[in-house]
């Protein structure tokens, strides 16, 4: 399908999604026992639909994400287990946070949902309101890695997890207040390699030692990367459940019954499958720096100007461009100097070649689809765009694109007579 089509039909910028690519991402995970999509990544409803018809099922971290589970037809609870020998349930969505928010202790009360504990104080709530209740127990064991300081959640200057060396006195904590600690999850940041994880699977081994034979199900996280940048390498699944399956095995052994095996992918899934297409507004010269200004900005992507993160870029030219590339900087609408896609981590400017541009050519920024419509905001009151998604060959408006009507739902002036 061609971009300018869809730019005609649904307007810029507008988010992209294929469901041919989601569905082998999906597919290349096959070994494991539970792929459990990261939804924070991209929570549309069609695109969790659409995994949780690839059997993938659902981590959330709020009470809005377990209702988006739910509309998009995961059941609650996990069904009961008829042979003794098979191996545990598992549970459709697992609720993940460090805290619990009241709407969403609420939520987890009322719809019977698991919970994976970042914090020990967690524990006390949730027996409170849920006697008996089987719970996960997030690690943080004291390292990390990611490819930005701010993705990576492990170690000191990391909030999330129960740190490694307080899991003795959480599990006198679980037991004291009747709960099972049936589950381990550990997850110390994106981009990881096999050396670091490695490492986290040693360290999971461990702690399930610590905890012993209630465990049932060992998560390994997230953090598979993918590829941004053409030299940059795909990760190696076959190794990747190897190691995780190794250390499950030696746990079996120990414990004496069977162990699921769990692994929790956001970006994996969805990053490939998304593009953002805009539209160039205005070029102009700023000193030896040439600019494409065009009408998305971080308010529609803001891993750029999170992380310096780096998202390849093709134009689509709406007539026949001239030959040649040139240097060029990308940036938005936004009345801030940070508006920029073509950024290193720090906010330096840097630029992309590409074919020289003219106002209404439409550029894609590839690679898009995680951590993209997800975090985008109202700032500079800028409507949410559309969202699409393709599938074989058809195009379906999945996310319809914010009016400024909607913007102002909600809002309501003080009433006060005028002056």
């Amino acid at each position: 399908m061609r971009v300018s089509d869809l730019a005609e039909r649904y307007g810029t910028p507008l988010y992209v999604y294929d469901a041919a690519v989601i569905r082998q991402r999906c597919a290349d995970l096959a070994a494991w026992d539970t792929v459990r999509f990261a939804q924070k990544a991209c929570s549309n409803l069609a695109v969790l639909d659409l995994v949780r018809r690839e059997g993938v099922l659902v981590d959330a971290v709020s009470h809005g994400e377990i209702a988006r589970a739910i509309a998009a037809g995961y059941p609650t609870t996990a069904a009961p287990q008829t042979n003794p020998d098979a191996l545990p349930p598992a549970d459709p969505i697992v609720y993940t946070a460090d805290i619990f928010d009241r709407e969403s202790l609420e939520a987890v009360v009322r719809h019977g949902i698991h919970v994976n504990c970042g914090s020990a104080d967690m524990l006390d709530q949730l027996a409170e309101r849920v006697p008996g209740a089987h719970v996960t127990l997030r690690i943080n064991p004291g390292f990390g890695h990611g490819h930005s300081q701010k993705t990576n959640t492990g170690g000191e200057g990391s909030k999330h997890g129960i740190w490694h060396e307080d899991v003795p006195d959480v599990l006198r904590r679980a037991e004291w207040a009747g709960l099972s600690v049936s589950g381990l999850h550990m997850h110390i940041g994106s981009g990881t390699d096999l050396e670091h994880l490695a490492t986290v699977a040693d360290a999971l081994e461990k702690t399930a030692r610590e905890i012993g034979r209630s465990l049932t199900t060992i998560s390994a996280g997230g953090g598979l990367p993918v590829p941004y940048r053409a030299d940059e390498p795909r990760p190696d699944l076959s190794g990747y459940f190897t190691l995780w399956d190794t250390t499950r095995k030696r746990l079996e052994d120990a414990f004496g019954h069977r162990i699921r095996l769990e692994i929790e992918p956001g970006r994996y899934l969805t990053a490939e499958s998304g593009a953002l297409i805009t539209e160039v507004r205005a070029i102009k010269r700023q000193g030896s720096k040439k600019y494409l200004l065009v009408d998305a900005g971080f308010h529609t992507l803001a891993r750029p100007v999170l992380y310096g993160s780096y998202h390849p870029m093709s134009l689509a030219p709406a007539a026949q461009p001239p030959s040649g590339h040139e240097a060029v900087a990308i940036g938005g609408p936004l009345c801030e100097s940070g508006d920029i896609f073509t950024q290193e981590e720090g906010g330096f400017v840097s630029t992309r070649d590409l074919p020289p541009a003219r106002v209404g050519d439409l550029l894609i920024i590839e690679i898009a689809g995680a951590y993209g419509f997800v975090m985008a905001s109202n700032y500079n009151s800028k409507p949410f765009p559309a969202e699409v998604l393709i599938d074989a060959g058809q195009s379906r408006l999945v996310r319809a694109r914010q009016t400024a009507e909607d913007l102002l739902r909600g809002e309501s002036v003080t009433g006060l007579p005028e002056s």
